[in-house]
């Protein structure tokens, strides 16, 4: 009795999250950036000075600096990974020309590696290789670990990183921006926000919400503390 329906299919009765998407690393790790690196800053400059606009104007500066920082790092990062992938993509596709048979064998040793019978194995590489793109895509799968249809995207990258990088570094500044004077107010807001951005990021891991949540708030308080005390050791100011 078939299961699978009409039209033949097998059910997926599971659904897997993209981790291979452009959006998704370049967005956690700038939102996550912003909000220690500014926090620590702000707290930095809170260390050596009461003045707050110097305050500010360190933070904004901090946030302008890091988003097209991270923006471009990204965007260059992940272009260069992608013309490696398209370069080793052209010289796979240039085997499959050149030595169709050979790599014909190629694949099904590759399937033999994996437990499949070798007379099966041979008969699946043959009807893969009939179609020289499905060919590609399996043996670039299989030898890269890439798609050539699925290449993250600088674009993408660059700007999930800048968007959230501003996102994050806002948080801390944004006391001072509405007329608070005191680094507490700031404190406070950021700590809510690493523990809760540590959190969120539990629901894209394995890890638990509160693992981590409480994860990231040391690691922001313990880089913000440090930059703190350097700031007041420098400039002998205080809040």
């Amino acid at each position: 009795m078939s299961t699978g329906g009409s039209s033949g299919r097998a059910e997926i009765h599971h659904a897997h999250r993209d981790v291979n998407g452009g959006w998704l690393r370049p967005s956690v790790f700038g939102a996550m950036d912003g909000l220690v690196s500014n926090f620590a800053l702000i707290a930095g400059v809170a260390g050596g000075t009461a003045s707050t606009k110097v305050i500010v104007l360190a933070g904004m500066a901090g946030l302008a600096a890091g988003a097209f920082s991270m923006a471009g790092g990204e965007y260059v990062s992940v272009a260069s990974q992608r013309e490696l992938a398209m370069a080793e993509i052209d010289i796979e596709r240039r085997e499959l020309q050149r030595n169709p048979e050979s790599e014909q064998e190629e694949l099904a040793k590759l399937y033999e590696s994996r437990g499949v019978d070798p007379d099966l194995a041979a008969e699946v590489a043959r009807q893969i290789s009939r179609d020289p793109e499905k060919a590609l895509e399996v043996h670039a799968l299989a030898e890269l670990g890439v798609t050539p249809d699925d290449l993250p995207s600088p674009r993408t990258a660059a700007v999930s990183s800048f968007l959230s990088f501003g996102v994050g570094a806002v948080l801390p500044l944004l006391p001072y921006l509405l007329g608070v004077t005191s680094l507490v107010s700031s404190a406070v807001i950021s700590c809510v926000a690493l523990f809760g951005a540590g959190a969120l990021v539990s629901r894209v891991t394995a890890r638990s919400w509160w693992y981590s949540g409480l994860r990231q708030l040391v690691v922001g308080v313990v880089a913000a503390s440090l930059t703190f005390a350097l700031g007041h050791l420098l400039g002998g100011g205080g809040l």
